[in-house]
């Protein structure tokens, strides 16, 4: 018999328990719908979330024998309130926070880690190494970013940061010279350039100034959450890195992301990240 979300073999027998652990079968998850390439909606099933969050929840799932829907909930903060009312049973990106502890279980370490750099336009004079390089200069950052609790702090409080709807109106505002930098995830910041055909004329440091991780988090209301699942799953979170999956599927979602973009009309927005 498979076993689901830790259910043993013994308690499945006992009358009036088979329709309980029977919910363990399939895990109902949700997360943010404007984040490519790790999650945004599929614009030939509005219904479903894809992107490499997705894809890699999907190939550990099938390893464990769970069956995961990966479905959109609405905007981020619906999404977190159907994730904590036990609607749904999990969130496949989200940020930790201390707040949030007393309603998910953070299975550590996270699915994936966002580099959040330094964008720049080409030619710039902008020197960075450190976030303290940056007190001084006008930057930008989408107000849809989540970074860790303690950079946000320190930007707050040392940095002068404006705050736009999105992505693409941030990088707009490097181009335009009203900001010097913009502060944007890796793999964000790459697909919104590509998408928006200003690669040429961005570059990025290296060196991050900020690596949110971005964790899935079971909520303490979902039937299925149990120490069998959280087990399994952080088992899965350490072997992942070593595994070659995480590169391939943010590389092959940056991808079908840009090929998306290139067959209007679609109804998906420009990267928010």
């Amino acid at each position: 018999m498979d076993l689901r979300c830790g259910w043993l073999v013994g308690w499945l027998l006992l009358p009036g328990l088979a329709m309980a652990a029977g919910k363990c079968e399939r895990l109902v998850v949700t997360g943010s719908p404007d984040a490519p390439p790790y999650l945004w909606q599929d614009p030939q099933n509005p219904k479903r979330l894809i992107g490499a969050s997705a894809d890699l929840l999907q190939q550990v799932a099938k390893d464990l024998g769970i069956k995961v829907d990966l479905l959109y909930a609405g905007k981020r903060s619906q999404a977190l309130d159907e994730v904590r009312s036990g609607r749904m049973d999990m969130l496949a990106d989200a940020p930790l926070t201390v707040t949030e502890l007393e309603n998910f279980d953070f299975i550590h370490p996270p699915l994936l880690e966002n580099d959040y750099l330094v964008w720049t336009r080409k030619g710039s004079t902008l020197t960075y190494a450190e976030a303290g390089d940056l007190k001084g200069h006008a930057g930008a950052v989408s107000e849809k970013s989540r970074m860790t609790q303690a950079f946000g702090t320190f930007a707050e409080q040392n940095l002068t940061l404006t705050r736009t709807a999105n992505l693409t109106e941030a990088l707009q505002k490097l181009l335009l010279g009203e900001v010097e930098y913009v502060l944007a995830g890796r793999y964000s910041g790459l697909a919104a350039a590509q998408t928006l055909g200003m690669t040429s004329d961005l570059l990025a440091f290296e060196q991050p100034i900020d690596r949110p991780g971005l964790f899935l988090a079971v909520s303490h209301n979902s039937a299925c959450n149990d120490p069998w699942l959280r087990g399994q799953l952080a088992k899965k979170m350490t072997e992942l890195p070593a595994s070659g999956l995480t590169e391939a599927a943010l590389q092959r979602n940056i991808e079908r992301w840009k090929a998306q973009q290139q067959q209007p009309p679609l109804p998906v927005s420009a990267p928010k990240q």
